[in-house]
């Protein structure tokens, strides 16, 4: 059986494989990736980087090439303590030879791609859940936690588990006016069951390589409000047309990147060619978990929300309800790139914003912006009364200037409308490509510039059966706990995301107690919450749970509170990596979460008290009353993360040894 493009990128970037061995679906393997990517979160990486060392042994870096830093969520706060600890995280870049890109010069994933590190058939991660854009230049990209970025930094390398693979086939050609945002909003309302959940995706087919570069970087991005852990394009001639036009600039410019500087970003077109010669390819008999095909030829534009990336309607469909809008962002690392910026720009040239909504702008990067600025498509935007934000986060993740107030209704090209990650948890948020976002902001309302028919895009999916695997008493080793007990908490909601466990006012504050942490857990989800939970109480929430960003603190909070694991009928398994990562358990049981929704008849109230259960780890059940109900059983690994309190500790012990 032959290998997909993932498995060969990752067999690529394992450690201690056997001779002819691969990484295949399902695996667990260590891997040395060739970057770790950190932005703001650098700050709180660092202790634990410093915690990892013995006592005596002077932390260091153990391959200054592989880290990143580029700052980018919070670059509107100029508080003292905010500048302070950026200039901490520069003083780290350079005790330790790392390259280092400060706030202004954009996103942290536009800057990985736009200054090289991310390249065809490498393996690039990075601390932040949109690292999935990098699969857009044919690179494995994919998101780790806080907890892998310290240990990569200690040790150059981390575990990582090969994920199942899906195969979308895009057929045809987009239609004028129809963009990559489009498609990415059609894939994740149409195919919205967690078909892809957890999965490495693959695009192939004529339609994909019809894309434009930008709008293969929207596509692969919002991957992960999907639910995938990577979306990876192949090498062709249209990305190593874009290869070699990078190269041109790095030759020319003086700017970071060049390696005139000594930085380590940048290539040549010897090297661009060098890669295309080693290009990895899917074998065509390689085995895949699911596929998925999309007739381009039949997508129009469509919104999601409100308030969910998965509940998508038509432009001509939302049109008729004509939903005013009073906030519009054009920015974030999926929508505001050169292409994303002249498709609004030419619809609002020579015309002005509605009155009553304000209409944000930022661009992707510094380099972006300077592009924009030298068309002419930055004035004509400013000209119609756009609100220029510096390239950065910002309201995306509900920081600075421009964040949604109660009661509002915004129309963002962003790739995240989750409750209360744009600012208040009582307004309302969809999503759209840029063009909507352009549109709505002159008309007032959410429309399209252009009318198109209301027709559903054509579609066809194909999931391979898993292969069964025989079960039996599972060994526990010396300090794991036999069996947990206490009463449900249900949260009857799939797709429960980290804004609702952790919100994200506080994920950047990084002087927030232990204490602090637990009593603003699920805050944006239920704020009764602490009202309701008692000591012990086990978490029970549906499918998909801790959907949404890297932050690690969706599982360390409910670790502090003392909750003695979560269940689950499925995870995002960035949520899942967290909580392992961190010694905090994580069960995977859609029996008992289809029982407790059947039996807990109550729904008035997002948190539901239901009878007490226990969990029985040697036979790997969750017992309700007389019910039982079977759950994977604990791998060795996510058992010695939990007694040793986490991967730092482990990574602790192997450098002291």
């Amino acid at each position: 059986m032959g290998l997909t493009l993932v498995e060969k990128i990752a067999t690529r970037y394992a450690v201690g494989l056997k001779p002819g061995e691969s990484a295949l679906q399902g695996s667990i393997v260590t891997i040395r990736p060739k970057h770790v990517m950190t932005h703001d979160n650098t700050g709180a990486v660092i202790p634990k980087f410093k915690s990892i060392f013995p006592e005596g042994v002077e932390p260091r870096v153990a391959d200054p090439h592989q880290p990143v830093f580029a700052i980018d969520h919070d670059i509107q706060n100029t508080t003292p303590e905010n500048l302070g600890k950026y200039a901490k995280i520069k003083k780290h870049a350079d005790d330790h030879g790392v390259d280092f890109y400060p706030a202004g010069t954009g996103i942290s994933h536009q800057v990985m791609v736009e200054q090289g590190y991310a390249v065809p058939g490498s393996m690039i991660v990075g601390s932040d859940s949109h690292s999935n854009l990098y699969g857009a230049v044919g690179a494995l990209g994919t998101p780790v936690v806080r907890t892998d970025a310290a240990c990569i930094w200690a040790t150059g390398q981390t575990w990582w588990q090969v994920p199942k693979v899906a195969r979308c086939v895009l057929k045809g050609m987009l239609r004028p006016g129809v963009v990559g945002k489009d498609v990415i909003i059609a894939l994740c309302g149409l195919f919205n069951k967690d078909e892809v959940l957890n999965h490495a995706i693959e695009f192939v087919g004529d339609g994909a390589a019809s894309l434009s570069m930008d709008q293969r970087m929207s596509i692969a991005n919002m991957t992960t409000e999907w639910g995938g852990l990577a979306g990876v394009f192949g090498f062709d001639q249209t990305l190593k047309d874009y290869l070699y036009a990078r190269a041109d600039y790095f030759a020319d410019s003086p700017l970071p990147g060049s390696r005139r500087d000594g930085s380590l970003g940048g290539y040549t077109r010897a090297e661009v060619d060098a890669w295309w010669d080693d290009r990895l390819e899917a074998d065509g008999d390689a085995a895949y978990a699911v596929e998925l095909e999309l007739d381009l030829d039949t997508v129009i534009p469509h919104v999601c929300g409100p308030n969910e990336v998965k509940t998508m309607a038509s432009l001509p469909a939302i049109e008729k309800k004509k939903i005013a809008v009073q906030k519009a962002y054009l920015l974030s690392c999926v929508n505001a790139r050169q292409e994303d910026l002249s498709e609004a720009a030419a619809i609002v040239k020579g015309k002005k914003i509605a009155e009553g909504v304000s209409f944000y702008v930022a661009a992707a990067s510094a380099e972006v912006q300077r592009q924009a600025e030298a068309n002419g498509d930055w004035q004509a935007m400013v000209d119609a009364g756009a609100i220029v934000l510096p390239s950065g986060c910002g309201p995306c993740i509900g920081l600075g200037q421009g964040t949604t107030e109660p009661g509002e209704v915004a129309i963002s090209a962003t790739n995240r409308n989750f409750k209360g990650r744009m600012g208040s948890a009582d307004s309302l948020v969809y999503l759209g490509s840029p063009a909507v976002v352009a549109a709505s902001a002159l008309a007032g309302y959410i429309c399209a510039p252009t009318d198109y028919d209301d027709t559903e895009p054509a579609k066809r999916i194909t999931v391979h059966a898993p292969k069964s695997q025989a079960a039996g008493a599972v060994t526990i080793i010396d300090g794991f706990p036999g069996k947990v007990a206490g009463r449900a908490l249900y949260m009857p909601k799939d797709n429960l995301n980290t804004d609702g466990i952790y919100a994200g006012k506080w994920t950047y504050k990084d002087d927030m107690t232990h204490e602090q942490m637990k009593d603003v857990a699920f805050e944006n989800y239920d704020p009764a919450f602490n009202e309701i939970y008692t000591d012990g109480d086990i978490v029970v929430g549906g499918r998909n749970f801790g959907t949404g960003s890297s932050r690690e603190q969706a599982a360390t909070c409910l670790k502090y509170k003392g909750v003695p694991c979560v269940i689950a009928a499925s995870y995002s398994e960035t949520y899942r990596r967290n909580a392992f990562n961190n010694g905090f358990l994580c069960i995977e049981c859609p029996g008992v979460v289809d029982h407790l929704a059947k039996t807990l008849t109550d729904r008035d109230r997002p948190t539901l008290v239901g009878p007490g259960i226990e969990v029985d780890f040697k036979a790997s059940v969750v017992r309700v009353g007389e019910q039982a109900f079977a759950f994977p059983p604990l791998s060795m690994t996510a058992q010695e993360l939990v007694v040793a309190g986490g991967a730092e500790a482990i990574a602790r012990s192997r450098l002291g040894s």
